[in-house]
């Protein structure tokens, strides 16, 4: 009997989660950035080999919710670790021996699913910084260097349950092209934009024709302020335009052939505060993965 199970990667802001996701399952899924919070919804990444399948769930980064876009990425986190049949809590060298996952979650008590505590960035250590912390987690892995992967691998495989695999063994991901090259527009704009204009970006995808050639992507790039709107254009548009080209380079990558993107920005006041607005957005609070 093969074995097949959803596995949580959980953990505070810039943990490395993503990186760590794109590393299990060898493809660049998850959006990364030295910015934290830069995850707002789960991302699956699905890993098949050896009679196993790994269904990977990166999740926000648990914080201390400010406000209601806060909440929903707080929630998302949360819906995954009580879905899941293990949990990793990942956790970054830098800040010591993690706490348990019962304080930053203590509203999920008694979880069904094993969890094991990793600690993350474990390349940034001596020998003797690793072997001083490693009684406080079960594994040190660097997520960037591959370092420690397959034990990793091995650890989550012998506590995921017998099951017939989730999904077919060729798929990488339970997600949507459109998800994706919103996640890749988004995520160019982590990179070009600074201070607290790129946590105000919201990009939804309008139109989506895989039937032209290029492909054709129209996208509209909500922000919360006229002044946000204003950075986000550049002088004379030169701001959006080098997002554009940075972005439909790595959608050409994801595509496999040429894309035309489209890209709109717009002003929605305070989106982040606003469950409506949020919603129309495609923020909502999550529902049973199954």
């Amino acid at each position: 009997m093969p074995k097949a199970g959803f596995v949580a990667l959980v953990g505070k802001p810039n943990a490395g989660k993503s990186t760590l996701l794109n590393r299990l399952v060898g493809e660049t899924l998850a959006i990364t950035s030295p910015k934290p919070q830069s995850t707002r919804d789960r991302v699956v990444g699905i890993r098949t080999d050896d009679d196993r399948q790994f269904v990977f769930l990166d999740t926000p980064g648990l914080l201390d919710p400010e406000y209601a876009l806060h909440q929903v990425m707080r929630a998302v986190a949360v819906a995954a670790l009580r879905e899941a049949d293990v949990v990793v809590h990942l956790a970054d060298v830098a800040d010591g021996p993690p706490p348990p996952l019962s304080q930053l979650v203590p509203e999920v008590q008694h979880l069904r699913a094993p969890i094991l505590r990793v600690l993350n960035k474990g390349d940034r250590l001596t020998r003797e910084q690793r072997e001083a912390l490693a009684p406080a987690a079960d594994l040190v892995v660097s997520a960037k260097s591959g370092a420690g992967i397959d034990a990793l691998l091995g650890a989550v495989a012998e506590r995921l349950p017998e099951h017939p695999y989730l999904y077919p063994p060729d798929e990488l991901s339970t997600q949507s092209m459109r998800f994706f090259a919103s996640e890749m527009v988004r995520e160019t704009a982590l990179e070009q934009l600074e201070e607290e204009v790129p946590y105000s970006v919201a990009c939804v995808v309008e139109e989506f024709r895989e039937d032209r050639n290029p492909v054709y992507i129209r996208m509209t790039l909500h922000v919360e302020r006229d002044s946000q709107k204003g950075i986000l254009l550049g002088a004379g548009g030169q701001r959006i335009k080098s997002i554009s080209t940075a972005a439909r380079q790595k959608l050409e990558r994801l595509t496999g052939g040429p894309v035309y993107l489209d890209l709109w920005v717009k002003v929605t006041p305070n989106w982040r505060r606003s469950p409506e607005a949020m919603a129309r957005l495609g923020y909502r609070p999550p529902e049973p993965h199954r």
